[in-house]
């Protein structure tokens, strides 16, 4: 069962949100190999003179990861690691997802005075 609305947190008893809330927290599995940002590939200029990169062929794409939060820019993901690095902003994602249920239904719990 997604829920999808807040409303539909009002449908359900205050066992079934905890119930819910159980199997959601369950459902995060690994969080060790989590990412949360964004993954671009760019093309490149080496900036040699005699370059093809020069007139107007640039190389790559090369892949870099972009954080969500904080300041380091862009970092630049070898292509051994671009499967893995892919795999973890899924998970990433499915765990932001997740946590973002298992909050709406703590808020629900706390209206209803049952958070616990």
């Amino acid at each position: 069962m997604v829920i999808s609305r807040k409303t539909d947190l009002l449908t359900l008893s205050t066992q079934e949100l905890l119930a819910r809330r159980r199997q959601l927290a369950a459902r995060l599995g690994d969080v060790e190999h989590v990412l949360f940002g964004s993954l671009v590939e760019q093309m490149r200029r080496c900036g040699k003179l005699g370059c093809r990169c020069a007139t107007g062929d640039p190389h790559g794409p090369y892949a870099y990861f972009t954080p969500r939060r904080g300041r380091r820019g862009m970092r630049y993901v070898p292509a051994a690691l671009l499967a893995y690095t892919r795999t973890c902003l899924q998970r990433g994602a499915h765990i932001e997802a997740v946590l973002a249920e298992i909050s709406a239904i703590n808020v629900e719990l706390l209206a209803r005075r049952a958070l616990g």
